[in-house]
């Protein structure tokens, strides 16, 4: 009976590694997935707080453009993440009056911030944000 059994488990021997190189790819491909897909979420998150930060410093009167800049800058230190020059629209936003809109939009490649060296899912991505508020000029 023995014999019979000890053959069994031979036959079955490699079945575990087998199953491994059909399940580990898998599996790999899932982490890239969802390490890609939080890190896109973590942006988008990012670049939403810059703006809103960056919109209320641009309503305020008698701000400029760089302090719109250095606000949007201070929020976005730290983390990898460079949107260039934030110019609010309309362009004569400084001077409109009192309870017009004005827009910051922030926009970033995704393959730019990626923690990956190349993106496998989201590299033509672009991630965009936006933030609008009433002016306080006077």
């Amino acid at each position: 009976m023995r014999a019979v059994d000890r053959r069994k488990r031979d036959d079955r021997r490699g079945g575990a590694v087998v199953e491994l190189a059909f399940v580990a790819p898998l599996f790999i491909l899932l982490i890239l997935g969802l390490i890609e897909s939080a890190r896109l979420g973590m942006v988008a998150q990012l670049l939403t707080t810059a703006a809103r930060e960056g919109c209320r410093v641009a309503i305020i009167y008698g701000s400029t453009q760089t302090t719109v800049q250095n606000a949007v800058d201070q929020v976005l230190a730290g983390s990898g993440i460079s949107v260039g020059t934030v110019n609010p629209t309309p362009s004569n936003w400084q001077t409109i009056s009192n309870g017009s809109a004005v827009t910051v939009s922030l926009s970033v490649p995704y393959s730019s911030v990626s923690w990956l060296p190349t993106p496998l899912f989201l590299g033509g991505t672009t991630i965009s944000a936006s933030a609008t508020m009433s002016s306080e000029n006077p």
